[in-house]
C-alpha cells in the first residue's frame, strides 16, 4: 500500500509497451539465484508499464475493465494484468450450488464501479464499501457500465473463500451497443471470437462467468445469432472453468425489440434455454410470479431464474431501500430464486460513512428470514480471525503493526454470523464487526447481550456454519477478551462425516460437543507454545482446547457465555480475536522455502521529502516483486526493506522496515524512499503461515539491489 507523496514525477506512458508481460517475467527468470546483486540504473525516462494497469502517478496495480469491442478481440493473456488474477479458488461448499432450489445472486453496481477496490494491493481509505454478509448469498456479480467488466481480483478472493460464484458483466447499451451488436452478432465467426475472449478472460483471472446485458435493440440476423452466440458461450465455459456460470439479463426479446418482461415468458425464453438462468427486470408484480409458476417453459428450472430485487427502489418496484424484504418475502413465497441489485444503497444513501457497519448490518438482518445459509468447505487447518478487509489500523497478535486505515478485500477471512437476537425477560444479544481492537487484521468479532437474572442456563452464540472435516485429534484455540462476571468457552456441533453431503441439511443429526480444555503441560499445547514463541497477547485470553473424534466433520462453531457468580442481571461483551482448528497430526513448521525471488519492472521518481517545512525531493523506488511459495500455507507475506549501503560508507546497514502485506507470490513496491545513488539494499520477503508459527529466516526470501547514478546524463 503506497503512501501518499507530494511533488510532481514523470509521469507514465499513455501508450502500451511493446514488450509484454511474458518477455518481463522472461527477464525476470534469467535474474542470477546466488547472492550477487540486481544492478539498476536510475534514470528518469517515460514507464514502459501499460497505463491501464498501472497508477500512472504511483505506478500501484489497478483493477479495470475493457471500453470497446476491438479492446476486446485484442486481448491477449500475455498481456493479461498478472496483479488482477485471483489466487484463491472457489471454494466447495455445502449444499451445493446446483442442488440449492432457491438461490440469491448480488448484484454489485456501486457508483460506478473500481472505486477503492480498483487497488489491487488495496489502499488507504478511511470509508469504503465492502461486504462481508457471504453466508446469505450463493453468486455476486460485479455490474458496472464498461462494455467488459472484469471482476478486480479482491472481490473474487473474498467471494470464493465463502464458496461464493463470481461473475463478470458484458453489456452493450444505447446506439453504440446497437453497432457493437450488429458488428459481433453478424455470423457465426464474429460471435464465437468474442465469446472465447470471454472465455480466456475469465479462465485467466480466475472468476466464474458472466452476466449478459444486452440493453439495445438487434437486427434480425443479430437477434437470430444471439441464443447460438449463448449457448456457445455456456459450453465453453462450463468445459473451461469449473462451476462456471452464465446468465441473460431480462432485455431484448426473440424479435429484437428492447422491452423488459420483468418475467420468464415465451418473448424471451430461448435466451433462457440457451444459458445457464435469466435475471429478470425490477418492475415486476406478484402476478408475474404467479403467472410463471404454471409456465410450461419452465421445465423444472425454477431456481435459474433471478427475480431482480433494486435496493434503491427505482420505478414502480415492490419494496426496495428498508423494505427490500417485502419483495424477498413475495419471491420466496413462489419459490424462485432472487437477484438483488445495488445494496450498496446502504453506503450510498447514507452520509455518515463511519456507520457504514451499522447500516449494513440492519439491511441483511431484515433480509435474513429469506435467505439461505450456505457452509463454505474448508479443509483443516481452519482459521479467522474475523477480518472484514478493512480498518482503522493493522494488527498483528494483537499489537498494532500499521496505523492507518486500510482497505484490501483479499485480505478479508472467513466470516462468521451477524445477528441481534431478543432473549427472554428483555435479555438480548448481538454480534458484530468492531475495528476498536483486534487480534489480527482489521476488527475483531465483538459479543454483546444482557443475561436477564431469570436465564439459568448457559447462553450459546453461534459463530460460524461450516462443513469442515476434523482428524482424530483437533487442537483448537479461542483468543478473546470476556468482560468481567463471565465465563466463555466453545461449543461444537459435529456430524458423522458420511452424513456430510446430506442434501436437506435440516435432517443432519447434530452432536454438540464441548472440547476438553487443555493442560499446559499435554503435548499438544506444549508443541503449539513452542512453535508460536511468546504471543505477547495484551490482556488477550488464549485458550487451548482438544477435541478427539473420528469419521466426524464440524459444522458448527458457537461460543458458551456464562455468568459467573450469583443469578442477577448481567450485561456482558465478548471480543473474539480468532478461532483456530489445527490437525494434531501435522503441528510442525513447514519445509519449504522461499524461492526464485526476483525484482523487475523497475520505475525511479523524484518526489517531495515528507517532513515538514522541507522543500528538496529523494529517490523514490517503485518496483514488483516475484517469487515461489504455496499459497494454500499463507495467510499473507510480509515484504520488508532494508538499506545495506549508500553514498556514506560512515552510514552502517538499516534494519528491516515493512513495507507491506502480499496476498499472492507476487508485490508491487510504490513510491519507496531509499538513499542517493549509488547505494545498495535489500528485499525480503516473510510468509506468514496459517498456523500461526513464526518461519526462521532461513526460509525468507532475499533479494539485493544495487543502483547507481546514469553517467551518460
Amino acid at each position: 500500500m503506497a503512501q501518499t507523496v507530494d511533488g510532481d514525477k514523470l509521469p507514465l506512458s499513455r501508450e502500451d509497451p511493446d514488450t509484454t508481460v511474458r518477455s518481463r517475467l522472461e527477464s525476470c527468470l534469467n535474474q542470477p539465484m546466488d547472492s550477487s546483486s540486481v544492478h539498476e540504473v536510475v534514470t528518469y525516462v517515460p514507464s514502459a508499464l501499460p497505463a491501464k494497469h498501472y497508477d500512472a502517478d504511483t505506478t500501484e496495480p489497478l483493477s479495470w475493465g475493457l471500453q470497446t469491442l476491438a479492446e476486446l478481440l485484442s486481448w491477449k493473456r500475455s498481456e493479461a494484468n498478472l496483479f488482477n488474477v485471483a489466487v484463491i479458488p472457489l471454494a466447495p461448499r455445502e449444499p451445493p450450488l446446483a442442488t440449492c432450489p432457491r438461490r440469491t445472486l448480488v448484484s454489485h453496481d456501486m457508483m460506478g464501479g473500481y472505486l477503492d477496490d480498483r487497488f489491487a494491493q488495496g489502499t488507504n481509505a478511511e470509508a469504503p464499501y465492502a461486504f462481508y454478509h457471504w453466508q446469505y448469498i450463493d453468486i455476486f456479480n460485479y455490474f458496472t457500465h464498461n462494455m467488459v467488466t472484469i471482476p478486480p481480483a479482491v472481490w473474487t478472493n473474498a467471494a470464493h473463500k465463502h464458496g461464493v460464484v463470481v461473475l463478470g458483466t458484458f453489456i452493450t447499451e444505447w446506439t453504440d451497443g446497437a453497432a457493437v451488436c450488429e458488428s459481433f452478432l453478424k455470423d457465426e465467426e464474429s460471435y464465437r471470437a468474442v465469446a472465447d475472449k470471454l472465455v480466456q478472460i475469465s479462465h485467466c483471472y480466475g472468476f466464474d462467468g458472466w452476466l449478459i446485458n444486452i440493453e439495445n435493440s438487434l437486427s434480425e440476423v443479430a437477434v437470430k445469432n444471439t441464443p447460438l452466440f449463448l449457448r456457445y458461450l455456456t459450453e465453453q465455459l462450463h468445459e473451461r472453468v469449473s462451476g462456471s456460470l452464465l446468465l441473460w439479463y431480462d432485455s431484448v426479446i426473440q424479435n429484437g425489440v428492447l422491452t423488459w418482461q420483468n418475467e420468464l415468458n415465451q418473448s424471451n425464453r430461448v435466451f433462457f434455454d440457451a444459458c445457464d438462468g435469466i435475471f429478470t427486470n425490477y418492475n415486476w408484480t406478484e402476478q408475474n410470479l404467479e403467472w410463471m409458476n404454471g409456465y410450461s417453459g419452465l421445465q423444472g428450472r425454477q431456481a435459474d431464474v433471478y427475480i431482480g430485487v433494486d435496493v434503491f427502489a427505482r420505478g414502480k418496484v415492490v419494496g426496495g431501500m428498508l423494505e427490500t424484504n417485502k419483495a424477498l418475502e413475495i419471491i420466496r413465497k413462489h419459490n424462485f430464486s432472487a437477484a438483488i441489485f445495488a445494496p450498496g444503497w446502504v453506503y450510498e444513501s447514507y452520509n455518515e460513512k463511519t456507520q457504514f457497519r451499522k447500516n449494513q448490518d440492519r439491511f441483511w438482518a431484515l433480509l435474513s428470514d429469506y435467505l439461505y445459509i450456505h457452509r463454505p468447505t474448508s479443509p483443516l487447518p481452519f482459521i479467522s480471525s474475523f477480518c472484514q478487509g478493512f480498518g482503522k489500523a493493522i494488527y498483528w497478535r494483537g499489537q498494532r503493526e500499521a496505523n492507518r486505515s486500510w482497505f484490501n478485500l483479499t485480505a478479508q477471512e472467513i466470516q462468521p454470523l451477524y445477528y441481534h437476537t431478543q432473549l427472554e425477560g428483555q435479555g438480548w444479544l448481538s454480534s458484530r464487526g468492531c475495528p476498536e481492537d483486534a487480534w489480527n487484521g482489521g476488527c475483531s468479532l465483538l459479543l454483546e447481550g444482557l443475561i436477564p437474572a431469570t436465564h439459568t442456563t448457559p447462553l450459546c452464540a453461534k459463530i460460524f456454519s461450516l462443513h469442515v472435516p476434523l482428524g482424530s485429534k483437533t487442537l483448537l484455540i479461542l483468543i478473546s477478551k470476556p468482560s468481567t462476571g463471565i465465563k466463555v468457552s466453545l461449543e461444537l456441533k459435529t456430524t458423522d462425516a458420511r452424513l456430510c453431503t446430506h442434501v436437506h441439511v435440516q435432517d443432519v443429526k447434530l452432536h454438540s460437543t464441548s472440547p476438553a480444555v487443555l493442560d499446559e503441560e499435554l503435548q499438544l499445547v506444549s508443541q503449539f507454545s513452542q512453535l508460536c514463541g511468546n504471543l505477547s497477547p495484551d490482556g488477550w485470553t488464549i485458550g487451548c482446547s482438544q477435541l478427539e473424534l473420528r469419521g466426524c466433520a464440524l459444522r458448527e462453531v458457537g461460543l458458551i457465555i456464562q455468568r459467573d457468580g450469583e443469578p442477577q442481571e448481567t450485561p456482558f461483551s465478548c471480543r473474539v480475536g480468532e478461532i483456530m482448528l489445527l490437525d494434531g497430526a501435522s503441528l510442525q513448521v513447514p519445509p519449504e522455502l522461499v524461492q526464485g525471488l526476483c525484482v523487475y519492472d523497475v520505475v525511479w521518481l523524484r518526489g517531495a521529502v515528507t517532513s515538514p517545512g522541507s522543500t528538496s525531493t529523494c529517490l523514490h523506488l517503485n518496483a514488483t516483486l516475484r517469487w515461489n511459495y504455496p499459497i494454500k500455507l499463507v495467510r499473507h507475506f510480509r515484504v520488508y526493506w532494508r538499506r545495506l549501503r549508500g553514498p556514506d560508507p560512515r552510514i552502517p546497514p538499516g534494519q528491516l522496515v515493512l513495507v507491506g502485506r502480499a496476498y499472492s507470490n507476487l508485490f508491487r513496491v510504490t513510491e519507496l524512499a531509499v538513499v542517493e545513488a549509488p547505494g545498495l539494499l535489500e528485499l525480503v520477503v516473510e510468509p506468514v503461515i496459517k498456523k500461526g508459527f513464526p518461519l526462521p529466516e532461513t526460509h525468507w526470501g532475499r533479494r539485493s539491489l544495487s543502483y547507481s547514478e546514469d553517467l551518460t546524463q
